[in-house]
């Protein structure tokens, strides 16, 4: 039977004249719907031609008037010759469906002539009417003449459409080889990789011979027209035209496929799956060419001229509703730079405004996706069974201006894929990874996924559910967090609440089953349940869909339930999209950057392990950065805090009993840990306000907040331990020098007594200066000649006391009987295999060198014995605590290394013993110096020449005032000013440093690490790259000390910084002598000589906190003053002045930055280091240094591995430097042995199996490790020489690395371009 359609003329013919008489003439028969015939219809059915065949009148008689009106119908019918069987009256009695049947038989008994749509061309110009075809006549006949080519040109495709053939599908294939190694064999895998890289680069050299052919040169003129209307109507023709050419060519194929299908004959079904895509063509496989042309230009300047307005082109299609491929399914492939270009172009077209919501759905093949977001959205994905392509797609729709404010959004995005689980590939072996591979890409992108469930078989279903769950997982683990709604379609009715809550609950326990495979495929065991994946509601995230047809296809109706549970649910998501603005939205360039992240990591066959992204490193780093900051903060006010309680402690009164300094201790003690919690709290504050912005894409990286927070908490507990401990070491050190007071105090009261004595004797005599001084020296040698000094403390004993108190819990008493400390550690510590674990010698007898172990004690003796001489160079008593904090040093690296080396109790011990033999003799020179220093003796002997001046003044009767008071800035004042500048100078330093165009080197450890090795590229010092290597902690303290250095001595910036803490200092003293000048009612204190006690104890009261004046200082040079209050603060003031200009020009003329940095009792460089050197954790392969935030990360990770050989290792067999990197490794079949293995043979693949807590990713570009293999070719030989070992093979592509290409590389690793 011929086809019948039926035309509706939508209201008034009278209002649409020139339709309604086109209809007419076009058509077989005409039926007129009226009541009656006024005028206007009488004139317009009057001017009618062929009336009795082609117009039947359908009259709805009326009660009221119906006389009336069926009269002037009679006579239009005797006008116009209408037989009565043309004229169906319709009566109010009549049944509907009896006058439904009258009119089926009036239709049936009309003419049966046919027409063509075509022949309709000519009527409807006649009648004014728009037609497409009249007005689109060139575009019609390009389009006519490329499918006439594609008919006489069985191979077209190849020829036509060259790019998307083999070689397009080879180069994916083989980025997938280069990033998965299957296929290696007895190849070293680095020079495999550089193969597949070689043959990438000939693939791309040939790409650059294509030349433009006829058929797509023909395409892209046509697109790139200005006139929109013009490219619409060549892109409609292209369409019709290649539609009709494919429905022949694929109906027959299609049968073949299923019959194969059903025979599950693998072979024939790959073959027909070939025949099938070489067959297949449609406007999308022009537009992949035309992205493919582009990508293939831009490799020489020229070309790339000449198709740079493709992405513009592409870019206008989107916003005109044009569907983008995003996924090529054929290659299973991505253009990325087609897509980039194209997408960043719209970004532009669009203002930079381009916040997207980005919806994906997901389910089996024909199970309603397409027909679903059609519906939703009014688009026009293809909605056919049919596999003509595979892969992703996606429409842009403009959010409206009404919408646009309350959805936040600017582009609603729709990503249409092939269905999971086709019948087309369920026989084809990559199936399940295939699905996979899709669904995690497309979830990945989204916000929101409809996961569309549209089947009875149960196994089916399971097989989605895993599919998505899968993917679901990768995307906590990476920290996307998608919304997820499941769409239950083909719901048959409303089924009760009862049996729809019990279906939901079915669904959520095979997801719960579904999610703990994947989650043991991931290895991810704490994972059980899929709420533990992501947020999920049985209610909300449910939703039932009627099927879309009364019965079966094509005769059915439509089931207009299907259109309002669509649009409900519709309703129901944006309303959800509104109110939820928990999620930073996405524009255009973050969107990109998920896009290259996903399917970089999914080319791995481990996502999870595979995945870095620009985005989550950015946002990582700049979390790093703020931390860094709020740590320092913590630090700094800390710190502060300690120097005050310091001087508290100094300035206690000495004339109290140790009890009451015990007190002072402890009561300052409780008070810095309240200091502590509060500073702790501010910082979690700090961290929790900076996860509620929405500029920092942060949701990217929730998974890392717990672990700041434990770093946070790590950091109070550290620093409440060191202030105790430095707490403690001022109240033994103020104890001490209370010792050495006392002796001191007992003297000057003889000397002042023998001074006054000497008064008495030589009142009645004149004698001149010369001879009253040497009465005076006389006096002196007989009053000092038996003062005892103070006793030294044995502190030999005192350092093996701690030794022996570290081993107390494990049976060494023996090993440490006989012990001389004072000889110990004075030669170079020799390792031994004595030294290893009996129970691994055997094991290591063929695999252990001494290199390793030798090499890393140096590096321990060398760190410890900076330690060392950091205390010792201070002013200040040896303290119990410094051992014990040296040996708690050597236990950390020992600890690090025990999974390495494997060392015994008998090397711990040894390297103890000489580490400790180097701390005593420098700790006894430290405890000699302050001796020195504090020697009763000398510190009278500093006040001889003072004495004298008071005798002689004594005896001439002189006023005393300006020398009292200049020396009691000079001898008081001064030492307490100096101390003060040099307590805040550590705190400053580091200040100006972070402030200072250095500042950026410290922001975080991976800008630390950038700087550090570029550095090192630029010096191209083969010692320093060993160094930084091998003795990574020393060569960073070295290389901040050298940049301190530097710093300083630019500008002079060190006497700048002196000379602030200078200008504050002398303010408030001078602010402090003001202030004590006045009593408690504020006025002036009486001037006599009582007064200027009360002065000068005023003072030490208002710089309780600032400075410590010694009291004993302070009584030796008012001994016997004259002078009386007032004149005494005047010339006080003076002396101040002076003090300040002498400091001043003291400072000025100061150049020795190392012996300052080595005075100060903080140091900035230790401030520093701790800053950038986080854990301290090396790549168990090659050494490479973590660089994660804080210090209480789950992993450790760094931007940047290196060659494995760099650190060391070699191969056992040869003995040669081994050159693969373990980013590659780690991804490939080989497999790896050491000490943690007992030297058994491990997939490098399940590294995590000895190392949990490392997280080594693919490098992110080719490139990115183009630093280390350079370096690794330059100094091949030497590294080979300083491990003892053999050079490295390292790969002929490496050898033609520049300098410039590593730097770049460089720079790509640390996101630096």
């Amino acid at each position: 039977p011929e086809p019948v359609a039926f035309a509706n003329l939508r209201g008034d013919i009278c209002e649409s004249l020139a339709q309604f008489n086109f209809l007419y003439q076009v058509s077989t028969a005409t039926f007129v719907f009226l009541d009656k015939i006024e005028e206007n219809e009488h004139k317009i059915l009057t001017s009618l031609q062929d009336t009795t065949s082609k117009l039947f009148l359908v009259v709805n008689r009326r009660d009221d008037g119906a006389t009336e009106d069926m009269m002037s119908i009679k006579k239009k019918m005797e006008t116009l010759h209408l037989p009565k069987s043309n004229v169906k009256t319709k009566r109010t009695r009549v049944n509907t469906a009896d006058f439904s049947e009258k009119l089926c038989e009036a239709i049936k008994t009309s003419s049966t002539s046919a027409t063509t749509i075509d022949s309709m061309l000519e009527k409807a110009t006649e009648f004014g009417l728009s037609v497409d075809e009249c007005s689109s006549d060139d575009q019609k006949k390009a389009a006519e003449k490329m499918v006439k080519d594609i008919k006489v040109n069985s191979h077209y495709k190849k020829q036509q459409l060259l790019l998307q053939e083999d070689n397009w599908k080879k180069l994916s294939q083989l980025e997938k080889e280069e990033c998965r190694l299957k296929n290696s064999g007895d190849s070293g895998l680095e020079e495999y990789k550089a193969k597949l890289q070689e043959e990438q680069k000939q693939i791309k050299e040939e790409q650059k011979k294509y030349k433009l052919s006829e058929g797509m040169k023909t395409f892209i003129d046509n697109l790139s027209t200005s006139d929109k209307e013009k490219r619409d109507f060549f892109l409609k023709w292209m369409k019709l035209k290649l539609d009709t050419q494919s429905r022949s060519k694929l109906s027959a194929l299609r049968n073949k496929f299923k019959e194969a299908s059903k025979a599950k004959d693998a072979k024939v079904m790959a073959e027909l799956d070939q025949t099938f895509l070489n067959a297949s063509l449609g406007i999308e496989h022009y537009m992949r060419e035309m992205g493919l042309i582009y990508e293939v230009s831009l490799h020489s300047q020229e070309s790339a001229d000449k198709m740079s307005h493709l992405p513009g082109v592409a870019a206008e299609m989107l916003l005109d509703g044009y569907p983008l491929e995003l996924l090529d399914g054929d290659a299973s492939n991505i253009p990325q730079r087609w897509v980039t270009d194209v997408l960043m172009e719209l970004h532009k077209k669009v203002g930079e405004s381009s916040r997207l919501l980005v919806l994906t759905v997901l389910g089996v093949q024909s199970s309603g996706k397409s027909t679903l977001l059609n519906t939703m959205f009014g688009v026009k994905f293809p909605v056919s069974s049919g596999r003509c392509t595979r892969g992703a797609y996606m429409v842009f729709l403009r959010v409206g201006e009404d919408l646009k404010r309350e959805l936040n959004y600017d582009f609603v995005v729709l990503i249409d894929t092939e269905g999971l689980k086709s019948p087309d590939l369920a026989q084809l072996g990559d199936s399940y990874e295939h699905d996979n591979q899709l669904a995690t890409f497309v979830i990945g992108l989204s916000d929101v996924t409809i996961i569309n469930i549209a089947m009875e078989n149960a196994n089916e279903m399971k097989d989605v559910l895993q599919i998505t769950a899968h993917a679901f997982l990768r995307m906590k683990q990476i920290g996307k967090k998608p919304v997820c709604h499941f769409v239950h379609q083909n719901v048959a009715g409303v089924s009760a609440d009862s049996k729809c809550m019990t279906d939901r609950q079915h669904l959520l326990d095979q997801l719960n089953e579904m999610t703990q495979i994947v989650a043991g495929m991931d290895r991810q065991p704490s994972v059980k349940a899929f709420t533990d994946v992501l947020d999920y509601d049985i209610e909300k995230n449910n939703w039932n869909i009627p099927g879309l047809w009364h019965g079966t296809p094509p005769m059915a109706p439509v089931n207009t339930g299907y259109s309002e549970a669509v649009a409900d649910f519709k309703k129901n998501l944006l309303e959800t999209m509104k109110s939820d603005r928990s999620n930073e939205t996405t524009q255009i360039p973050e969107f990109l950057e998920w896009m290259k992240s996903l399917w970089k990591a999914l080319k791995y066959e481990n996502f999870i392990f595979s995945f870095r992204n620009t985005l989550v490193a950015h946002a990582y780093d700049n979390l790093c950065k703020h931390f860094n900051q709020w740590e320092w903060e913590f630090r700094k006010e800390i710190l502060s805090w300690q120097g005050e309680a310091e001087i508290e402690i100094k300035n206690a009164d000495n004339e109290s009993q140790l009890g009451t300094w015990s007190e002072l201790v402890e009561s300052k003690k409780s008070e810095v840990s309240s200091k502590i919690q509060n500073e702790r709290k501010i910082m979690t504050k700090k961290l929790h306000e900076y996860y509620q912005s929405k500029d920092r894409h942060v949701n990217l990286i929730e998974k890392y907040k717990i672990d700041f927070i434990k770093s946070i908490n790590s950091l109070a507990k550290e620093t409440q331990q060191s202030v105790s401990t430095k707490l403690h070491c001022i109240l033994e050190l103020k104890i001490s020098t209370e010792k050495a007071q006392d002796i001191q105090r007992q003297y000057r009261g003889v000397i002042e007594e023998k001074v006054m004595k000497l008064l008495s004797d030589c009142k009645d005599n004149k004698l001149s200066d010369e001879q009253l001084t040497d009465v005076f020296e006389d006096m002196w040698a007989k009053a000092t000649a038996n003062i005892s000094g103070l006793k030294e403390r044995d502190i030999t004993r005192c350092v093996l006391m701690q030794l022996r108190k570290s081993f107390s819990n494990r049976n060494v008493n023996e090993e440490l009987q006989d012990v001389d400390l004072k000889e110990a550690g004075r030669g170079p510590f020799k390792t031994h295999k004595g030294h290893v674990q009996k129970m691994y010698f055997n094991q290591m007898v063929k695999h252990w060198r001494t290199g390793d172990l030798q090499s890393f004690t140096d590096n321990v003796i060398e760190s410890c014995t900076r330690f060392i001489h950091d205390k010792a160079n201070t002013d200040g008593d040896y303290h119990d605590s410094f051992t014990r904090d040296l040996l708690e040093k050597i236990n950390e690296f020992l600890q690090q290394s025990d999974k390495q080396h494997k060392t015994n109790t008998k090397y711990e011990i040894d390297l103890k013993l000489h580490i400790c033999g180097i701390a005593t003799r420098e700790f006894l020179k430290m405890h000699r110096k302050y001796l020195s220093d504090n020697d009763p003796n000398t510190q009278l002997h500093k006040y001889k020449t003072q004495y004298l001046s008071d005798f002689l003044d004594l005896y001439k009767e002189r006023d005393d005032c300006q020398r009292k008071a200049t020396d009691f800035a000079r001898f008081c004042i001064k030492p307490a000013v100096e101390d003060y500048i040099n307590r805040s100078l550590g705190i400053d330093i580091v200040e100006e440093m972070l402030s200072s165009s250095h500042s950026v080197q410290y922001s975080s450890r991976s800008f630390f690490q950038y700087n550090i090795q570029k550095e090192l590229l630029h010096k191209e010092d083969f010692k320093s790259f060993v160094k930084y290597i091998c003795n990574y902690e020393n060569y960073v303290k070295d290389w901040i000390y050298q940049h301190i250095q530097q710093k300083m001595s630019e500008d002079k910036s060190l006497y700048k910084l002196k000379n602030k803490n200078l200008q504050i200092i002398v303010k408030k003293v001078t602010e402090a002598l003001e202030q004590a000048s006045k009593g408690e009612n504020g006025v002036l204190l009486p001037n006599n000589t009582e007064s200027i006690k009360e002065l000068i104890s005023n003072m030490r009261k208002y710089l309780i906190k600032d400075i410590s004046l010694s009291v004993e200082d302070e009584k030796t040079i008012l001994f016997q003053i004259k002078s009386t209050c007032h004149p005494f603060i005047d010339s006080l003031k003076h002396a101040i002045e002076d003090l300040k200009a002498q400091l001043q020009q003291d400072l000025w003329k100061s150049e020795d930055i190392i012996k300052t940095l080595a005075k100060l009792p903080i140091k900035p460089q230790d401030e520093l280091f701790k800053r950038v050197f986080g854990c301290g954790q090396q790549c168990p392969f090659c050494k490479v240094p973590c660089e994660a935030g804080g210090k209480e990360h789950k992993q450790h990770h760094a931007a940047l591995h290196r060659p494995q050989g760099l650190g060391g290792y070699h191969y056992v067999d040869s003995g040669k430097l081994m050159e693969t990197l373990c980013t590659t490794d780690v991804h490939s079949e080989r497999s790896f042995r050491n000490t943690d293995t007992k030297w058994e043979f491990h997939p490098y693949k399940q590294y995590t199996t000895y190392y949990p807590d490392w997280h080594i990713p693919p490098d992110p570009t080719i490139e990115a490790s183009d630093y280390w293999k350079y370096v690794l070719v330059q100094y091949n030989d030497k590294f080979a020489e300083e491990y003892k070992a053999k050079p490295a093979d390292v790969p002929k592509a490496w050898r033609s690395i520049t300098k410039e290409q590593a730097l770049k590389g460089l720079k790509e690793a640390f996101n630096m371009v």
